[in-house]
């Protein structure tokens, strides 16, 4: 299985336009898994992403 790797315009994009500022807030909330650098730019792991998009939303329909 490939690993796919997400740039910030990626990611945001993803996450249907979230800012700029609020992707950082979630990633130092523990909402969202933390970058790493690649040169000079930051990558998500495309599936870490999924996994914590997928843990949010479970969390959300469970207390509805």
């Amino acid at each position: 299985m490939t690993t796919k790797y997400l740039s910030f315009k990626k990611l945001r994009a993803k996450l249907s336009g979230r800012g700029r500022t609020t992707i950082y807030r979630d990633v130092e909330e523990g909402r969202l898994s933390k970058p790493f650098k690649l040169g000079g730019t930051l990558f998500w792991r495309d599936s870490e992403v999924d996994d914590r998009i997928a843990e949010l939303s479970s969390g959300v329909e469970e207390s509805k």
